[in-house]
């Protein structure tokens, strides 16, 4: 019987990873970005030290350029954290490093979003140009004796940039007429990472899951000086926006996992963060609930890696 469930779950993978590969695309996220902090040099290491009695080589420190809180840089980074949110929110994990899955016909919704985000850190970066004199003048203050001038450019333009492509993940077509051998190495190599992407997007789904009922629950459960815990309406609208993510991004290789969303799904259907508030008696009855899909969520997270280690020895 296990043998069987064994070979029905490597299918499932395989046919799920087949779907991945036809219906998906690479896409690469990178970014230019110009470095805050700097490194002492070795004779201000050595100063440092010697004011605690350290020798310098035991010593690592460095200073940070101009206040990053300043708002106009911060501006900058906010540009940076919504394009890696929507990259993430509209790909799946890849075992390539930067590299993560888009789903072919998002792509175009992804090129739009990207470029207004691009011209949006430029205007940003201009914004924060403006200020750049302020900025050194500032730290020219607070760095005292460690500001070096030579730290800082004439100019930011230039120095952010937001790059995203979408680079190939099949073995190229000239290496079949130059290397059929190589060639098929190559394939078997790339439906070896496809698998991997799969185990990925599994892995990522049920920690995330997990992570968002564990929170849910927690909060719902119990008191706190004599009264319910406090909780955002985040708490339940985070795993709306899980549900509906899932269920575009699901490549449906699990069928315990695609059942356990489903059921958590069914639980929190209808139910608004007011009406938990309110009642004592529904948060009870949805913790309850919850608890059984986390028990199960947990043995996924602790049991998938010697499943995929036993299915790597077959």
């Amino acid at each position: 019987m296990s043998t069987l469930l064994d070979e029905s779950a490597t299918q499932r993978t395989e046919t799920a990873a087949g779907r991945l590969r036809t219906s998906m695309a690479a896409v690469r996220l990178s970014f230019t970005w110009f470095g805050v902090r700097k490194s002492l040099s070795a004779e201000q290491k050595l100063q440092a030290a010697d004011s605690f009695g350290a020798e310098g080589n035991y010593l690592s420190a460095g200073k940070k350029l101009f206040d990053t809180g300043h708002p106009a840089f911060r501006a900058v980074t906010a540009v940076r954290h919504q394009a890696v949110s929507l990259w993430r929110a509209l790909s799946l994990p890849y075992p390539e490093a930067g590299i993560r899955l888009i789903r072919q016909h998002d792509i175009a919704t992804f090129d739009v979003r990207m470029t207004s985000l691009r011209a949006e850190l430029d205007e940003s970066v201009r914004y924060l140009d403006e200020h750049f004199i302020e900025l050194k003048a500032n730290a020219r203050v607070r760095l005292g004796r460690l500001y070096n001038a030579a730290d800082y450019p004439e100019t930011l333009d230039g120095l952010f940039k937001l790059e995203y492509d979408f680079p190939s993940v099949e073995p190229p077509e000239y290496l079949r007429q130059l290397s059929p051998a190589l060639y098929e190495q190559e394939k078997a190599r790339m439906t070896a990472r496809f698998d991997e992407a799969i185990r990925l997007a599994e892995q990522a789904f049920t920690s995330e899951l997990a992570k968002l009922i564990s929170h849910l629950s927690e909060r719902i459960s119990g008191h706190e000086d004599g009264k319910p815990k406090i909780f955002r309406d985040s708490a339940i609208t985070n795993l709306a926006d899980f549900f509906e993510r899932f269920g575009q991004l699901n490549v449906r290789s699990n069928e315990q996992l695609d059942h356990l969303v489903a059921q958590a799904q069914q639980i929190v259907r209808g139910v608004e963060p007011q009406e938990l508030r309110d009642s004592s008696s529904l948060r009870q009855h949805v913790a309850t609930q919850l608890a059984g899909v986390q028990a199960v969520l947990d043995g996924l997270l602790v049991d998938r890696p010697r499943r995929n280690i036993l299915r790597r020895a077959k």
